[in-house]
């Protein structure tokens, strides 16, 4: 353990965090998970967010397995739960490395004592490349690859490092886009490619290509493949390319994978990657990891419709091997109308970017009521649900309601601490998250 996580292990939480009872004595994070708490017991305050500990550790397991079977590498993307004590766990569970979204986050998983790392984005000019260099000199063991999509950024770079002679090496990862950032044509990857073999150093170097699939996605599926099929081919074409231009020695990264397209990556790319002894295929894949009942269960339907994925060499269901592990736990405030309940969990507590909170369970005085059949959430305010019941519904005011998510990306950033639960809807862990 790091001298952080240690120092993690001891901050005191107290009533101020969301879940902690309130009038309970302050108590370090790494003694949450000894109380004996339930989210639906009444000592809890809510709402509240959990991980389902052995859904993830499922989700873990299946996920590596999958990877290793392909001959695949991943370094999970940690914007997903910004918890270094989970992305920790990937490493040791068998991650290539971690993947960050800006340089804070590179920062958060760099003081925590992690040193390889994809920043998945263009960081900006040369004030953002002074920035990355500031945070890099502090750490001269560091393995850093960041994405570059033009040569202002890879000159806003090389700048950055001409100015100091501390710094470790960055590696340069030239992206490829469609519906985001990254380059559009082999013509322009030509030139950015040709910028940064100009100005390479032993601390400033090419170490591979990226591309993001997700970005590509449309509403129409047909459309959607085309797309993404076009980029991964457009990343694969140039990866031959610049093989032949840079020689067989030197090691590279081709990078992509969501949590959604990662059969298509693995399909359209393990073959330039396999033809290429010295390259190495990285998925960035996160919220597979935590998976939903919303954006992520629609996408492995669809995963599962295209018949992607595949495990010792026989396709399996993705749908039904991964398993939803976050949930938000609220109170009843009100029935106001006979097939209505007020629900205190809003927009400030949970995602509704793709796809509103879903009701799952009903708890009342500490015990499990009934499985909530029929009911579907239709409004949220800041701080309410809006939850449209069955006729004749026995909901009362102060029960409490369980509830999947969609997206854990934007849901996990509304809350400081995750709750760890253990097979009984007991508290067992609590996770600091990092998101600024």
């Amino acid at each position: 353990m790091s001298d952080l996580h240690a120092a993690m292990e001891n901050v005191l939480i107290d009533e101020r965090v969301r879940g902690f009872p309130p009038g309970h004595p302050p108590l370090a994070l790494s003694d949450i998970g000894k109380q004996g708490w339930k989210p639906y017991d009444g000592r809890m305050a809510l709402p509240l967010i959990s991980l389902d500990r052995q859904a993830f550790s499922s989700n873990v397991e299946l996920m590596m397995a999958y990877v290793k079977s392909q001959g695949a590498d991943i370094a999970p993307h940690a914007k997903t739960p910004m918890s270094t004590a989970l992305s920790d766990t990937l490493l040791a569970a068998g991650a290539w490395g971690s993947t960050v979204a800006d340089i804070r986050q590179a920062a958060v998983l760099l003081k925590a004592g992690q040193r390889r790392l994809i920043l998945a984005n263009e960081v900006g000019g040369l004030a953002a490349a002074r920035r990355l260099a500031a945070l890099l000199g502090q750490y001269p063991d560091a393995q850093l690859h960041v994405f570059v999509d033009s040569t202002a950024l890879v000159e806003a770079l090389r700048s950055a490092w001409r100015e100091r002679t501390d710094l470790p090496p960055l590696g340069l990862l030239v992206e490829f886009g469609a519906g985001r950032a990254g380059i559009r044509s082999a013509a322009a990857a030509e030139a950015i490619l040709d910028a940064i073999l100009a100005a390479e150093t032993r601390t400033f170097r090419l170490s591979g290509i990226a591309a993001y699939e997700g970005a590509a996605a449309t509403a129409d599926t047909q459309e959607t493949m085309v797309r993404i099929d076009a980029l991964l081919a457009m990343t694969s074409d140039f990866l031959a390319k610049l093989r032949a231009g840079i020689g067989n020695e030197r090691p590279l990264l081709v990078t992509a994978g969501g949590s959604v397209f990662f059969d298509l990556v693995i399909a359209r790319l393990s073959a330039a990657v396999a033809a290429d002894p010295a390259c190495r295929l990285v998925l960035r894949s996160g919220a597979i990891f935590f998976h939903d009942h919303g954006v992520y269960e629609r996408g492995l339907a669809g995963l599962d419709a295209r018949g992607g994925f595949r495990l010792g060499g026989e396709t399996v269901s993705a749908a039904a091997g991964f398993r939803p592990a976050l949930r938000v736990w609220a109170e009843v405030l009100s029935r106001p109308e006979p097939r209505l309940a007020i629900s205190g969990m809003g927009m400030r507590d949970v995602a509704m970017d793709q796809g509103l909170p879903r009701p799952l369970a009903l708890y009342r005085n500490g015990s499990h009521v009934a499985d909530l059949m029929g009911a579907e959430v239709f409004r949220l305010n800041d701080q309410h649900a809006f939850v449209a019941l069955a006729e004749a519904s026995d909901v009362c005011v102060g029960d409490v309601i369980e509830f999947g998510i969609s997206h854990p990306c934007t849901c996990l950033d509304r809350h400081a601490i995750l709750y760890g639960l253990g097979p009984d809807h007991s508290v067992t862990a609590a996770y600091l998250t990092s998101f600024g």
